[in-house]
């Protein structure tokens, strides 16, 4: 068959669909319906409307953690693990677009979601139906499952290993090709202090994303401290907004932290207190090198810290961190380290999340079948299995890798304003996964 073709003539029904899931805004909402709000659940339930119009069996769990859509037969299953929860949109004036609108501008589909991880899930889904369409049939069952809670605490695949069949194998298309073989531990922090203060500071958001903008009241030292520091802040009403950078944590030095700029601003002005310290004087840099020194490893880079999240009051004072570490640098080290440097601060460190780290053999026959197919599309023989910070679904169970949906010339978008796929290099990446399929699932 001429995959290129096919890839071509099923797009524009891959295009609708993703338009349907861009359009609902499913950031977790913990006081909303469901577990994690009703965009989410909505946002399931979408998806799930959209693999029975393309004959997949659905499942729905009823709790609404996590759902599912299956085809084919046997007793062997082979997974496909994607997410239908997003970041927050972020600095609404960043963006070019209305997030959760699918624009289509410059060769480009943009909208949050399009990259991260509704375009790709959906891309991974129509690969197989092309194959389907055209004829070919599974040597086994293949299912898609659907989570709700990547963005935060993995809840929904917490749920779904306690209750599911574990596929044999599998991949997430949630990172980058040509595949991933080894991922940073993830560990996230509450940092706590209770020191009677009336430091104003507010940052919300993901922990996994670097803040682009962080809030405290007017104040005319502070603006001072910015301009004296030359960080970018704009006023909105009686609140100083600090303007950052966003990007995905694990790259977090490629970023411009407005949350830590606007700490080192109030700390400069003279509006501070403990925590505001430690977060000048121990968490500013994104490499972590103030509390653990230069920590770095050949497989997988240079450890990542986030400030992520800051809520003040009067007496009680949150931050939320996110560390990468990598794959050779001890999880208690991590921990050990951090509660020393905060004990001097009288700051309490709470954990947040652990994912541990993954590292694969890449001459496996699996990881191999993989290739070949990126190979047979790309005709890119250079590109070598990659490592990642990114915390993705390969993690959740055994077997399973990220696989895609980012070519090697592409523009890493999630978690950023104008967070868009290009439709050729997404077009490539449809050939690249029904040719994995056709290597691995298909008679």
């Amino acid at each position: 068959m001429d995959l290129k073709q096919s890839v071509d003539t099923i797009f524009p029904q891959y295009q609708q669909a993703l338009k349907r899931l861009v359009e609902i805004p499913s950031v977790l909402d913990e006081n909303g319906v469901k577990p994690f709000g009703k965009n989410i659940q909505k946002a399931l339930e979408e998806v799930i409307a959209i693999s029975e119009e393309l004959g997949f069996r659905t499942f729905t769990d009823p709790e609404g953690y996590y759902g599912y859509a299956e085809i084919g037969d046997g007793e062997e299953m082979f997974g496909v693990l994607g997410h239908m929860d997003v970041v927050p949109q972020g600095d609404l004036s960043a963006w070019n677009s209305n997030p959760f609108e699918l624009t289509e501008r410059d060769g480009f589909l943009i909208g949050r979601g399009t990259s991260d991880d509704k375009g790709p899930t959906l891309a991974a889904m129509f690969a197989l139906k092309l194959l389907l369409d055209e004829g070919y049939e599974l040597n086994q069952r293949v299912r898609f499952i659907f989570g709700t809670d990547e963005e935060s605490l993995w809840r929904c695949m917490k749920a779904y290993v306690a209750k599911e069949e574990i596929p044999s194998k599998g991949f997430t298309p949630d990172s980058s090709f040509p595949l991933i073989y080894a991922e940073k531990g993830l560990i996230e922090f509450t940092l706590t202090s209770h020191q009677v203060s009336d430091v104003d500071l507010v940052c919300d958001g993901a922990l996994n994303a670097v803040p682009s903008t962080a809030s405290t009241s007017y104040d005319e030292a502070v603006i001072e401290a910015l301009q004296s520091l030359d960080y970018p802040y704009h006023i909105e009403g009686d609140r100083i907004i600090s303007e950052g950078v966003a990007i995905h944590a694990k790259d977090a030095d490629k970023g411009q932290n407005a949350l830590v700029h606007l700490a080192e601003a109030l700390h400069k002005a003279g509006k501070t207190n403990d925590l505001i310290k430690f977060i000048v004087e121990k968490l500013s840099n994104p490499n972590g090198t103030l509390i653990y020194g230069d920590v770095e490893d050949e497989v997988s880079g240079k450890l990542m810290l986030n400030v992520g999240t800051a809520n003040f009051k009067e007496n009680i004072q949150t931050v939320g961190i996110d560390i990468r570490f990598p794959v050779t640098y001890p999880v208690e080290t991590v921990k050990e380290k951090l509660n020393k440097a905060a004990h001097q601060y009288e700051i309490v460190v709470e954990l947040f999340d652990y994912l541990k780290s993954i590292y694969i053999d890449k001459d496996s026959d699996f990881i191999q079948s993989l290739m070949g197919a990126y190979q047979d599309i790309t005709h890119d023989t250079v590109s070598e299995p990659i490592t990642s910070g990114g915390a993705t679904y390969a993690r959740a169970m055994d077997n399973v890798v990220a696989f895609g949906a980012l070519l090697p010339t592409g523009v890493k978008t999630e978690h950023q304003a104008n967070e868009r796929i290009s439709i050729a290099d997404m077009k490539v990446a449809m050939e690249v996964y029904a040719q994995a399929f056709r290597n691995i699932v298909i008679k």
